[in-house]
Order: structure tokens, then C-alpha cells, then sequence
């Protein structure tokens, strides 16, 4: 993993913090708990359900890991007044006649279904350092579409 920078806003970090302790104290006691008792029918050469537990417990541990990476190199977005679209900042655009409302954060916490959407997504990176009143270019995967900001904030 690298030392990138993760952006996140104040309850995107606490929806981590509370995976992680969630992994930490409750999966992990329950992967042990398969684990042992798996161990206990016998011959491990052979035994599918412990070799499963295994699996489990690397997986376990290999998000628990993502996690603790995510929470070092996180860097709060301030949600600040924004004139300029940026990290943090809710965001209405019009095309079409059609508004959408769409707050920006990082990759980690895009959900577009729920109006949040990545600074890395094409829309989110067509729309950043722009002002309300801007007509913006977006390259989508669908094709190009053209959007104009009617606020930021």
C-alpha cells in the first residue's frame, strides 16, 4: 500500500473507526471461535472447513490492515464555506432542465446513489476549482455531456 493521502470527512472516518473496532473485537473472536472448532474434528490435511476458517481469517486480517492504512493517511475534508467546488463541498448542477445534488468526497466514501461522488470520478474531477454559473465539460464513459453549476456550497 502506498502513503497516498485518503480524503475523508469527519463520519466517513468515524464509519471506518467503527469497522475496524467492529473487525477487531467481534470478527475476530468469531474466526478464532471457527477456527477451533474446525481444528477440533481431527485430521487439518483434510479438513475443508478449517482450511475455509483460514481463509477467513487472512481476509479478516488483510481489511483490518486496509483500514489501519486508511485511518493513518487520512486527511479530514473541511466542510467549510466553498465558492469554488472542491473536497467537501455540495454541489447542484442542471443539464437538461434535470437537477442533481451531489456533495464531492474522496474515493472511499463515493456512493452516487446517496449523492456523494468521488473528486476522482469524471464528473467529480470535470467539476472541481469550478463557480456556480459555470457550464462544464464532463467525459464520461457514456460520452461527453455538458453540465452548468447552479451552487456550490
Amino acid at each position: 500500500m502506498n502513503d497516498k493521502p485518503v480524503p475523508l470527512t469527519s463520519q466517513g472516518r468515524a464509519e471506518i473507526e467503527a469497522e475496524l473496532a467492529h473487525l477487531r473485537t467481534v470478527r475476530r473472536q468469531e474466526v478464532a471461535a471457527a477456527i477451533g472448532a474446525a481444528a477440533e474434528d481431527g485430521d487439518l490435511s483434510e479438513n475443508a472447513a478449517y482450511d475455509h476458517a483460514k481463509e477467513e481469517q487472512a481476509l479478516l486480517e488483510g481489511r483490518i490492515a486496509t483500514l489501519e492504512h486508511f485511518l493513518r493517511n487520512a486527511v479530514l475534508i473541511e466542510n467549510g464555506s466553498h465558492d469554488t467546488v472542491q473536497l467537501g463541498a455540495t454541489v447542484t448542477i442542471e443539464q437538461d432542465g434535470e437537477q442533481e445534488t451531489y456533495t464531492v468526497v474522496g474515493p472511499l466514501e463515493a456512493a452516487p446513489l446517496k449523492g456523494r461522488i468521488s473528486n476522482e470520478s469524471p464528473i467529480g474531477r470535470a467539476l472541481l476549482n469550478h463557480k456556480s454559473g459555470d457550464t462544464v465539460k464532463v467525459m464520461a464513459p457514456a460520452g461527453e455531456r455538458t453540465v452548468r453549476i447552479v451552487s456550490v456550497a
